[in-house]
């Protein structure tokens, strides 16, 4: 297996990966063209499809904007607000998995930036049904939200007849290459189906066995192409116009609206998905059973690429939390309704067998090439804890100013 030379990510990453004779991954060349890109030019450009799309009688919203209480949804909400005077429509998909910081970064998000908002709240027993089915099939139990968090935006854009969806950074960009930002990568039904949902639409999961029937994926089904075309919906991605660096706009953005971070169990990162007490942790464990890596791996391959680690730095952080067992197992189990030994049985029917094998005892070891990177550090005697101290991300809880008044009140959230 090659990994790149700068980053940590191998050839087998599943987004399709790709690693040149010189070494460098897909993903790390077209970072390179953020130190490149005439970013003046093209933010003239994003000014230019904003004002297109800008209501001019105000009897409708300008655009839709998904949000979450993670992410970067107070950069986006901030910059299409306060700099470009659009007055967006927020939306929310409730991944049922929500933790209390999340909850009240989502009320600040709305509160403190003047919008309106709607949520989908989808039957928890439907949810817990199609998680069920999901692990069982092809061992997601994120299957639900990421439908839900990527169709629910393009549903309230036919509803509404508002064409304009705005997001942040395209995944798949952002990570292996897999487009240039010269290409205006757009949203696409395609990428959603065989990247985020993992190839199965929702009406793949109808299924006598699993007990799902039509009116249990009618929340997730993708509107019809005509729909689309005849309100001219379109998706565009901040990054392809705006120099994308998540750390340096969470940093930005806590300066101003001073919202909540936490420390996470499986990665350094403080600020990304602490809305979810199951992304990080749990999925996040089912991501490294599947592929031998986890977010720590995504978090510093960016922080690499950023010049903010040393590829060593980098292999010390991952070392660090790789491996850690979930926390919040004991969460889910009951939000579910089933026992650990249950779900053990099911994942372990989808551990990748190229990295994973029974010893002698019947019990599980991981035997992976990036083990054999990780040797190369082992004699450095760098520290872990000095590596993270010098990202310096943020632990911060939410101020006092946006107490249980936000979440009870108003546009705040029960």
């Amino acid at each position: 297996m090659k990994f790149c030379k700068r980053c940590l990510y191998s050839e087998e990453h599943p987004l399709l990966l790709t690693i040149g004779n010189d070494g460098l991954c897909s993903g790390c060349k077209v970072h390179e063209e953020k130190e490149t890109l005439d970013w003046k030019k093209r933010e003239l450009q994003l000014k230019e499809i904003l004002s297109e799309y800008k209501n001019q009688s105000g009897n409708n919203y300008d655009c839709i904007v998904p949000v979450s209480g993670a992410k970067e949804s107070f950069f986006i909400v901030h910059t299409l607000k306060k700099k470009y005077g659009m007055n967006p429509l927020l939306v929310t998909y409730n991944k049922q998995y929500n933790t209390e910081i999340g909850i009240r970064n989502l009320a600040k998000l709305r509160i403190e930036l003047n919008c309106d908002i709607m949520t989908l709240t989808v039957n928890p027993e439907v949810v817990k049904k199609i998680t069920r089915a999901t692990l069982r099939r092809f061992g997601s139990l994120y299957w639900h939200c990421l439908a839900g968090q990527t169709v629910y935006p393009v549903q309230i854009a036919v509803k509404f007849k508002i064409p304009l969806i705005v997001w942040g950074a395209h995944q798949g960009l952002e990570q292996v290459g897999m487009f240039s930002h010269l290409n205006n990568v757009e949203m696409t039904r395609k990428y959603r189906k065989e990247h985020d949902l993992m190839g199965f639409e929702a009406e793949d999961l109808i299924d006598s066995f699993d007990g799902i029937d039509e009116s249990d994926i009618f929340p997730y089904r993708y509107p019809d192409d005509k729909e689309i075309e005849r309100i001219g919906v379109r998706g565009i991605y901040l990054g392809n116009f705006i120099r994308w660096d998540l750390k340096a706009q969470h940093e930005e953005m806590l300066e101003t609206y001073q919202y909540g971070t936490v420390e996470q169990n499986r990665t350094f990162d403080t600020y990304s998905d602490v809305d979810c007490f199951n992304y990080s942790d749990i999925h996040d464990y089912t991501k490294f059973l599947k592929h031998g890596f986890g977010k720590v791996t995504d978090h510093v391959c960016r922080e690499i690429r950023y010049g903010r680690l040393s590829r060593e730095e980098g292999l010390v952080l991952v070392k660090k939390y790789f491996q850690k067992a979930p926390v919040h197992l004991k969460k889910f189990l009951e939000w579910i309704g089933m026992t650990e030994s249950g779900l053990h049985f099911i994942l372990d029917q989808h551990r990748n067998k190229k990295y994973w094998h029974r010893n002698e005892n019947w019990d599980w070891e991981f035997n992976h090439p990036i083990l054999g990177e990780l040797k190369l550090v082992e004699d450095l005697l760098l520290d872990s804890d000095i590596v993270e101290k010098k990202l310096n991300f943020r632990k911060t809880r939410v101020s006092a100013d946006c107490g249980n008044e936000y979440i009870l009140i108003g546009k705040g959230h029960d």
